[in-house]
């Protein structure tokens, strides 16, 4: 079967797109093999309307509800194009997961609600496919927090006999999924660690008034010097020392909270090199500090994918945060390391996801999202081939 998975990340740089096709050998061993991937970046314009949208003060409900079919017109170009570039065609195409671009995500005392737009219905009557989304609001329905929503995939593709691993995302949230050696579904774990690249490009974004939107290759980080100061004042963050399970967006670690970072630099008369080299620590602190709370030390591999994958310097701080948090020698990786794309994992995974969805099967991971329940995730909006929908979802 061909799948496209489609996904628009909380770094906001653009979509992804990726076209896979999938055998089942069996309900837990999925031959998925990535026959194209492209990342459509989006235009300054574009960027800051989702910006806009993604504050509560900004964002109303006339502006939301433009960006919903704007981001639908994006996301079915983006399927259009991944196909069509390799020669294929959409005809062939049985499916498309979208995960569609989180606008909020917030998780209350004792309420919890997410907001991904990008009009489904936009997607599938361009591509006239069927188009799977919204899959965060059922686990929402059954008690959980929607997120993170790739353990179940991290299971599915990378499991293994040998090595506990730790499937580390640096989006712009970072998450891990724990998977234990000889793994059953039930026997792993995850959570959101903090930020990913989102808090060191909100600071690069502000120090450069805009000229630049994230610290390419980690370069500004590595010519600053940490302040152990400022890093004290980033430890204490509530969502560092908050129980299982947690997830996380802008609304903790995005513009408002950079720009209050660097005020506090500021009056420490930290440079802007430094600050950024503090930013990336602290980054680095979360993902290893999570793993001291929520998994111990019987870790072999770290394999670290997404757009923080490509920090050099982020991954330095990472292995320096093990030696010293972790008494024990890890490999840490990158998911390239395992013949697998960084940039493409996400959009890899909404496409798994749409195809147990299509199947009718069960798709979260209760223990990690925290719902009461195993529920198959999405809505489906049928394409023109009615008749593709599997019978058992009806």
């Amino acid at each position: 079967m061909l799948i496209i998975g489609l996904m628009s990340g909380t770094s906001i740089d653009g979509i992804d797109a990726a076209l896979v096709e999938i055998k089942e050998k069996s309900p837990e061993n999925l031959d998925v093999k990535v026959l194209n991937f492209m990342n459509k970046p989006y235009n300054k314009e574009t960027r800051e309307n989702i910006l806009e949208c993604c504050d509560p003060n900004k964002g109303t409900v006339d502006k939301i509800c433009r960006l919903n079919f704007q981001l639908g017109e994006m996301l079915a170009q983006a399927a259009k194009e991944v196909v069509e570039e390799k020669g294929f065609n959409l005809k062939d195409v049985e499916l498309i997961g979208s995960h569609g671009q989180t606008i909020y995500h917030d998780v209350g005392k004792d309420f919890v609600s997410s907001l991904q737009i990008g009009e489904a219905a936009i997607i599938a009557e361009r591509t006239k496919i069927t188009t799977i989304n919204n899959f965060r609001t059922r686990d929402i329905a059954a008690g959980g927090e929607g997120a993170p929503l790739v353990p179940y995939v991290d299971y599915i593709l990378f499991k293994s006999d040998e090595y506990n691993r730790v499937m580390q995302n640096l989006g712009g949230i970072g998450n891990f999924t724990y998977l234990p050696k000889k793994a059953k579904l039930e026997d792993i774990k995850g959570t959101d660690t903090g930020p990913g690249n989102m808090l060191i490009d909100g600071v690069v974004h502000i120090l450069t008034n805009g000229e630049k939107n994230f610290d390419r290759d980690g370069k500004i980080a590595k010519k600053g010097e940490i302040s152990d100061e400022l890093l004290q004042k980033l430890y204490n963050h509530p969502f560092i020392t908050k129980d299982f399970p947690k997830t996380t967006g802008r609304e903790d670690f995005g513009l408002d909270y950079a720009q209050n970072i660097i005020n506090i630099a500021k009056i420490m008369k930290l440079k802007d090199e430094d600050i950024v080299a503090t930013v990336t620590y602290f980054t680095a602190y979360s993902v290893v500090d999570s793993y001291m709370r929520f998994i111990g030390e019987n870790i072999d591999q770290v394999i670290i994918s997404g757009g923080g994958s490509y920090n050099p310097t982020l991954i330095f701080m990472i292995k320096d945060c093990i030696k010293k948090m972790i008494n024990k020698e890890i490999s840490v990786m990158v998911l390239e390391d395992l013949g697998y794309s960084s940039d493409a994992k996400e959009a890899v995974a909404f496409a798994v996801l749409a195809y147990k969805t299509y199947k009718g099967q069960y798709n979260n991971v209760p223990q990690i999202t925290g719902a009461k329940s195993y529920v198959t995730l999405g809505q489906i909006v049928p394409g023109n081939k009615n008749k593709n929908i599997d019978k058992t979802v009806f």
